[in-house]
């Protein structure tokens, strides 16, 4: 199929598309950027975050890898979630490519789309697709490597193989692997992209290609005789498996536009890996159904491809998206996955609550405090020593949008944090003012891999930190370039004085319990009374520094099952209501 530059057509990634993903793009954009004299706009995550079809995360030592499309398969990695970095070399060095491939793929020029990466049985399992555009002429093909880290002298790819392929006249296009496990330990492959939908196969659990010639549709568009598939406008399967259900991933509308994409993320759920896959409404993903999860959200155009990755009671959400502001660059996102009353997941980028905060900064131990506690205009936001209940030392986070947010003072009317003349520049220092909404006043909040967060503003993406890793009481706050150390790190905690005042609460929630406690795998239920399960009814567990780890509402419920994924500890549960609150310990072990 012949395509124009300005034409989509099921199954097709532009060509233009799968350069723009690369690395090639972000040096060409950074050039052009100089050369019109343009400073970068807000960045969310740091770091060289160019990114297309990025895999699910995966972990190797103390580093956390993305796979990508782009030539030879492009690799980028971080230590700490929040600042990524390109890998040194590709999986497949230029003009190195499995011979096998050609024979399946004629057109193929060294460019691999959309690869994923799971480990198992030792090692690193990565699946990778080679196409051609306007065609389903596809391949999927499996590499394997004992580790990612490329310094290691174990570090070699040995290509495995072709897992599936697909041809002109294939229902099925083999590209978009993703690989999930069921709860039995057997191993599955969901692929495709447009044409007839999506589908799953099962995988050989030791070698990781395909195992029988079983096939079953996931999603796609079924005619009314019930047999037929019209083409489908699904592509990026992947599955997730979070309690008695699996769920189901999916991608539809038009990527690779950069901003004039219209990609958008949907989901559907089933009791079984293979379905069928139904929607909130009950309508089958194989009879065009799909619950949207997320689409373009402000300068986040087109969100697609996702992963998850789960650590220390996090769910790491990874997808790319447009960034509008960055003239539609391909950016990596990653977001926070929760799940609601009924089971459904929802995708927010804000890692915090709306509430009542204390900093504290990972090197000095010592916390955001308005220097000199009077509540005015122009006060330097300082790091002091830490006093429980000082009103100074207590900031209101209000979500913005996308995981920005407006940090205003305890103390002083209106005042918020502010970056001095709105200054993106290194060194620009922070103090107290009204606050107006100006870029210098929003304030992006990443969670890391270890659970404290870094804090960077809108206006250029520096991030606040300790002037020289002081740990001196009275160093005024200033932005500087991420170099990922402690210094740029904070412990955020609710307020003590909140939660001083919860615990003198009399508890108004009389007949809730929680069973078994101790709980054993993370999991508990919370039983409620009629009175309680009448009006929305919110539970969180926060842990012994204050920080709320977990959040789950509720309507209707007698019973409301929670699943954690935490690992053993000590944990206080909150469960609050029109009708009052009640807090109990919890034990995980």
């Amino acid at each position: 199929m012949f395509l124009s530059p300005t034409t989509a057509a099921p199954g097709v990634r532009r060509a233009t598309s799968r350069f723009l993903s690369g690395c090639r793009a972000s040096y060409l954009l950074l050039l052009l950027l100089a050369l019109l004299g343009l400073s970068p706009q807000a960045r969310a995550l740091q770091g060289n975050d160019n990114c297309h079809d990025p895999s699910s995360i995966v972990k190797d030592g103390n580093k956390y890898w993305i796979f990508t499309t782009g030539q030879g398969i492009y690799g980028m990695y971080s230590t700490d979630l929040v600042k990524w970095e390109s890998g040194p070399r590709p999986v497949f060095a230029a003009g190195a490519y499995p011979s096998w491939i050609k024979t399946k793929v004629p057109g193929f020029t060294g460019d691999f789309w959309a690869p994923e990466c799971v480990y198992r049985n030792g090692k690193f399992y990565l699946y990778y697709s080679v196409s051609t555009f306007g065609s389903s002429v596809s391949t999927i093909g499996l590499a394997t490597n004992v580790t990612l880290d490329p310094a290691s002298p174990s570090y070699q790819w040995v290509d495995q193989g072709e897992v599936v392929s697909s041809g002109s006249g294939s229902a099925c296009n083999a590209i978009d692997p993703a690989i999930v496990t069921d709860a039995s330990g057997g191993l599955w492959m969901s692929y495709g992209s447009f044409f007839k939908g999506i589908g799953l196969i099962k995988l050989d659990a030791t070698t990781g290609k395909r195992s029988g010639t079983s096939f079953t549709w996931l999603a796609g568009n079924v005619a009314a005789d019930g047999v037929s598939r019209s083409n489908s406008g699904s592509e990026a399967p992947y599955i997730v498996r979070n309690g008695s259900y699996y769920y189901l991933f999916i991608n539809k509308g038009a990527c690779c536009n950069g901003a004039s994409s219209t990609y958008y993320i949907q989901v559907g759920r089933s009791t079984s890996i293979t379905g069928p896959y139904r929607d909130k409404n009950g309508v089958d993903l194989n009879r065009n159904g799909g619950t949207t999860l997320i689409a373009t959200q402000g300068n986040y155009v087109g969100p697609g491809h996702v992963g998850l990755y789960q650590e220390n009671g996090a769910n790491f959400f990874s997808h790319h998206y447009y960034d509008s502001n960055q003239n539609g660059r391909a950016r990596l996102s990653v977001g926070n996955l929760g799940w609601d009353a009924a089971a459904w997941p929802f995708l927010t980028r804000d890692w915090l609550a709306a509430g009542r905060y204390v900093l504290r900064n990972q090197s000095s131990n010592l916390v955001w405090d308005a220097w000199g506690c009077t509540g005015a205009s122009g006060q330097a936001i300082a790091q002091g020593t830490y006093s429980a209940g000082l009103a100074c030392q207590q900031w209101n986070l209000t979500p913005d949008g996308n995981g920005e947010y407006k940090i205003a003072s305890a103390v002083g009317a209106a005042l918020a944090a502010d970056v001095v003349n709105n200054s993106p520049a290194n060194g620009a220092k922070l103090q107290l003012y009204a606050y107006s909404g100006i870029a210098g006043q929003r304030f992006k909040i990443e969670r890391t891999n270890a659970g404290n967060y870094v804090v960077s503003s809108v206006n250029g993406g520096r991030v606040v930190e300790v002037p020289g890793c002081s740990a001196t009481a009275g160093v005024q706050l200033a932005l500087y370039d991420y170099l990922a150390n402690n210094c740029q790190k904070w412990g955020i905690a609710p307020a003590p004085a909140a939660r001083e005042v919860l615990a003198a609460q009399t508890p108004t929630l009389r007949n809730v319990s929680v069973f078994p406690n101790p709980a054993e795998l993370g999991r508990f239920v919370v039983s409620l009374d009629e009175a309680a399960r009448n009006t929305p009814v919110t539970i969180t567990l926060t842990d012994t520094q204050g920080r709320t780890i977990y959040s789950r509402a509720s309507v209707g419920a007698a019973v409301v099952p929670v699943e954690t994924g935490l690992r053993a500890g000590l944990f206080l549960l909150s469960v609050s209501s029109a009708q009052g609150s009640y807090t109990q310990k919890v034990v995980l072990q």
